[in-house]
């Protein structure tokens, strides 16, 4: 493993969503991550397995029963030997099958025990099943997302799981990481999807709390309510979208339509006004309806228009930029995310196909005792004694 956190090892409690994520996301950074699977395989979207293989890249997984005493027992004596443990259980689970933070930290002072719920671990809500849509929704975001009049739209599930669960829960690891270093004490970083989702949600809060938001979704200037900042369909059905918030952005993005006769600039409102912005959106829905979505590609090459083609997943993956910064890479015939942020000493190594220390059905035994040969050193003892700072 290169990276920088090499060294840095995780166990995994399996499950889906942002936990997972979460553990991708460390073992890309460098960490050893072993996934401790449930007897059940655990749960999945989907019937393919591979779904689950593509978030579990360069990590390691291991059929483990949890509610049986012995491969608690099992759990534990990796937990013993890790710098961090990921869970995504609802409150309670972990703790029935005897790895809560309470036993792991006796057993491991030096633990980092990371775990991750919707609603969080107080509150009416906690013990009650949810997905992504569902805590996006109760913090306001998902209304503001979408057309006046319509449905809030998914933004799939970027915001929640992803965004406000799993990234911050690997921000809170990071952090309690850097604090045991001088601490030499682990501890619980508790990270909930509503909170994570509303702290993404910092800059429309504060945007409302001084006037500047409205709770009326596309009349904002971040949500489709301003003309310059949207979507707009073109001669072939596709779309390119228009990001010119900035008005020396927004001055280039007109001086292109108007050089390309798809729009006068003299006739154009006030771009500050709302007022306006019913007959300044027109101006752009008739200028990008002239033509087809690569042609106004080629049209705002070079400029700095902020103006974008909406790609598919497809098209993405072929594309020109992305394919010389290398941000998809084809694992096994797969395409899917390179490693990011990128470092300049530490490099992570290339993604590769997901190693399986055993399968379901598999004896796990030996699983097990090779990973805790490959972790080595003495276990915490129960007593409490921190390992030796790695």
């Amino acid at each position: 493993m290169t990276g920088p956190l090499a060294g840095v090892r995780v166990v995994e409690l399996g499950g889906i969503g942002p936990a997972p994520h979460a553990a991708m996301v460390l073992a890309d950074l460098g960490a050893d991550v072993v996934r401790l699977e449930r007897a059940s395989g655990g749960l999945r979207v989907g019937d393919d397995e591979r779904l689950d293989h593509m978030l579990r890249s360069r990590i390691a997984s291991v059929v483990v029963d949890l509610a049986d005493p012995a491969g608690a027992e099992a759990a534990l004596e990796l937990i013993d030997r890790a710098d961090v443990l990921v869970e995504g259980y609802r409150p309670g689970v972990a703790e029935r099958f005897g790895l809560g933070p309470d036993t792991c930290l006796a057993r491991n002072p030096r633990l980092v025990y990371g775990r991750i719920t919707g609603w969080g671990r107080e509150g009416d809500l906690a013990a009650r099943a949810g997905h992504d849509l569902d805590y996006l929704a109760l913090t306001g975001g998902l209304h503001a997302i979408g057309r006046p009049g319509e449905r809030p739209v998914p933004p799939l599930n970027l915001v929640a799981d992803f965004g406000g669960g799993s990234m911050l829960l690997v921000a809170g690891v990071l952090a309690a990481l850097v604090e045991r270093a001088t601490s030499g004490r682990g501890q619980v970083v508790d990270a909930a999807m509503v909170d994570g989702a509303s702290l993404l949600l910092q800059l429309m809060w504060s945007m409302r709390g001084v006037g500047q938001w409205r709770d009326r979704p596309g009349s904002n200037l971040l949500d489709g309510g301003a003309p310059f900042y949207d979507t707009y369909a073109c001669a072939d059905g596709r779309h390119v979208a228009v990001a010119a918030l900035e008005p020396r952005f927004y001055a280039e993005l007109v001086g292109v339509l108007d050089h390309a006769g798809a729009l006068d600039a003299d006739a154009l409102p006030d771009r500050d006004d709302p007022r306006g912005w019913p007959h300044l959106r027109a101006a752009f829905e008739a200028a990008f309806a002239a033509r087809t979505r690569d042609e106004w590609t080629t049209v705002f090459a070079g400029t700095d228009a902020c103006v974008a083609p909406v790609l598919s997943f497809e098209e993405a993956a072929r594309d020109t930029h992305l394919r010389a910064r290398g941000t998809l890479v084809e694992v096994d015939g797969v395409t899917q995310a390179a490693p990011a942020p990128r470092f300049s000493r530490t490099a992570p190594d290339a993604p590769r196909a997901p190693r399986r220390a055993a399968a379901a059905g598999e004896d796990a035994t030996a699983a097990l005792a090779a990973v805790r040969a490959r972790w080595g050193g003495e276990a915490v003892s129960s007593g409490g004694t921190p390992a030796a700072p790695r």
